[in-house]
């Protein structure tokens, strides 16, 4: 059967990330395989090499019930259905042994049979799925009540003869009008009523396509299903890594279910790319080595970094962040599988950015700090009084504490609580700033006003006294390949800096080539986990959408996803459009499926700092409240 192996979107639209990571959600529960992801193709289709379960876009752009139980049937029929009870043997088999002609027909008869097998099925075991099943089958049948019109109009008989079974399986033989050939094969189609297994829907197939096969002459034209790809199964020991064949075939046997075929390759990719076998052949061993003695044993959980040329070192935690005052150092690490699937060979760098025109930034950063320098005095005295507020407030009506002087409570009321306390909380605001700068070159043209707004950021929590880091990340598009994305993120002011002047840092950015939103995301999600902090803030300052060697595709919804992580760790994200123009309703959409509703925008390049000034207010009101 042909592969739909690339599915081309004509169009710019953007899947609701937040949505497909519900369905995700769902796909894992019912499956148990914590790997699973979801995307979406022109058919419903597995994936095992990437563990992947595709939905159809046959459901967009329809009414939004509509789409949702589409969608949500999808996960349904190829989760619970086709997962755990499609005989990946018996079609194997059947692939190789059916008839040289009309094998594209045989496909889709035998996916057609085997669907409405497992919606049966599905619907009897999980009762609560039916009303989302009845949707689904009467949007299909109204699509294949139109296709058999226009195939029969067009002669295309393999395909009207497809329509033709679905509507007979879901309505039944006496109420489908079509070519009087057909009509012969209704005593076989009302055998589907009693089909138990793969084998046979299989059978049944045989039965038609014998019954057919004189009167259709051409093959089919569409697709309409791609469960499994033959490809993708090549042969029946293509779970057998090469050369261990023989010893592992009496103990595992052949793989019966698309579940098996999802372990396997699963199992075989964490044994043939591990860490410890790859980078051993591009950059050297993971271990340490004198003399070709005191080896260390290589291990997939190690962190690499490079020392130097085909150099590494290093035995920490995968991932781990060092945040150690070696402000300049140039090792690159290995971000591994700590930092999400799309960035497993993401290489990164932490270094102190370089201070550049120290002269001429001197001169600016004294201008600049001029130009905002009221909006600071305001902004900080307004933080200032909220807290001395705060302090001179009290709490009444309570049972301990200090005495009130008005004390008729004590006659009036039945259960009196005639105690009080003045809340006293302390100058200092209990909260954590982590700001990632885009270093995209889609900056260029903003990175003036970027500086302003960073600039006014930094000064704001140093006079507060809140501890801040300020980050710009790039990747470097011109090295980045398959096997490597070098990721830079540079120092601007760090955590462990308190409240040193890093204004010269500031005026030193510059834009670079793409950017990985997700992986800075969790990188600074990282550096601020365990800080003791009560508040935990994180800022992206970007001007679009996540853009990187092979991520232009799943940016969006791995930039969601890392969001929605740190969100559970107790940081809040919020994001700021950086634009020369009004935002688009299309980029406000975007911006909402990756950051909800916790994203601004500035709708010209002079009123960055007025926004970033606006981001801050909300932010540390929430913190003087709770305070």
């Amino acid at each position: 059967m042909a592969s739909v192996d690339r599915f081309i979107q004509f169009n710019n639209e953007t899947i609701d990330a937040r949505q497909l990571m519900h369905y995700e959600n769902v796909a894992k529960a019912l499956t148990k395989n914590t790997l699973l992801a979801i995307n979406e193709r022109k058919l419903i289709e597995f994936q095992p090499a990437d563990q992947i379960i595709s939905l159809s876009v046959f459901w967009r752009h329809r009414e939004k019930h509509v789409m949702h139980a589409g969608r949500i049937s999808d996960i349904f029929l190829m989760a619970e259905g086709f997962w755990k009870s499609f005989d990946v043997m018996k079609w194997q088999q059947f692939q190789e042994e059916k008839p040289t002609s009309l094998t594209k027909f045989m496909d889709q008869l035998l996916f057609c049979l085997e669907e409405f097998r497992m919606v049966e099925m599905i619907q009897k075991k999980r009762i609560g799925t039916q009303k989302v099943f009845t949707i689904r089958i009467h949007t299909y049948l109204e699509f294949h009540k139109q296709q058999l019109r226009v195939n029969v109009q067009k002669g295309f008989l393999a395909d009207a003869f497809i329509s033709y079974l679905y509507i007979c399986l879901y309505e039944g033989t006496m109420y489908v009008t079509g070519p009087d050939i057909f009509s012969v094969t209704n005593s076989i189609i009302q055998k589907v009523y009693e089909s138990k297994n793969t084998q046979q829907s299989i059978d049944l197939a045989y039965q038609l396509y014998f019954l057919l096969n004189e009167y259709i002459n051409e093959d089919s034209l569409l697709q309409y299903y791609a469960i499994i790809s033959y490809t993708r199964v090549a042969s029946k020991d293509f779970h057998y890594h090469q050369g261990a064949k023989d010893s592992e075939r009496g103990e595992e046997g052949e793989k019966d279910t698309i579940e098996e075929i999802f372990r396997t390759w699963h199992r075989e990719n964490e044994q043939e790319n591990g860490v410890h076998l790859q980078y051993e052949l591009e950059h050297g061993r993971d271990g340490k080595a004198q003399q070709a003695i005191e080896a260390e044993e290589g291990q997939e959980g190690h962190e690499i970094t490079m020392t130097g040329k085909g150099q590494s070192s290093g035995n920490s935690k995968e991932g781990q962040v060092d945040q150690s005052t070696n402000d300049q150092s140039s090792d690159l690490k290995k971000a591994g599988k700590s930092f999400g699937k799309e960035h497993t060979n993401v290489m990164y760098q932490e270094k102190r950015i370089a201070i550049k025109s120290i002269s001429e930034n001197q001169h600016l950063l004294y201008k600049y700090r001029q130009d905002h320098a009221p909006y600071l005095k305001a902004f900080v005295q307004e933080m200032k009084k909220r807290l001395e507020q705060k302090r001179v407030d009290k709490r009444t009506n309570l049972t301990k504490g200090r005495l009130s002087t008005k004390l008729t409570a004590i006659w009036t009321d039945e259960r009196p609580k005639p105690f009080y306390k003045k809340n006293a909380p302390s100058i200092q605001l209990d909260a954590v700033f982590g700001l990632l700068v885009d270093g995209s070159a889609s900056m260029q043209d903003k990175m003036e006003e970027t500086k302003k707004a960073v600039l006014l950021f930094h000064d704001v929590l140093r006079e507060l006294k809140i501890t801040h880091e300020i980050v710009l990340h790039y990747e470097d598009a011109y090295e980045a390949t398959e096997t490597s994305q070098p990721n830079a993120f540079e120092w601007i002011h760090k955590l462990e800096d308190g409240q040193k002047d890093n204004g010269l840092d500031i005026l030193s950015m510059e834009a670079h080539e793409d950017n990985r939103d997700g992986f800075a995301i969790r990188w600074m999600g990282k550096r601020l986990e365990n800080r003791a902090e009560a508040h935990k803030f994180l800022l992206v300052f970007s001007d679009g959408e996540p853009s990187a060697f092979g991520y232009a595709q799943n940016g969006i919804m791995d930039t969601a996803e890392a969001v929605l992580e740190q969100e559970q760790l107790g940081i809040n994200v919020l994001h700021l459009f950086l634009n020369d123009r009004e935002a688009t309703e299309e980029q406000l959409n975007l911006f909402r499926l990756i950051f909800d509703k916790k994203s601004a925008t500035a709708s010209s390049l002079e009123k960055f700092s007025e926004e970033t000034l606006r981001l801050l207010r909300k932010m540390l009101h929430l913190v003087v409240q709770s305070s």
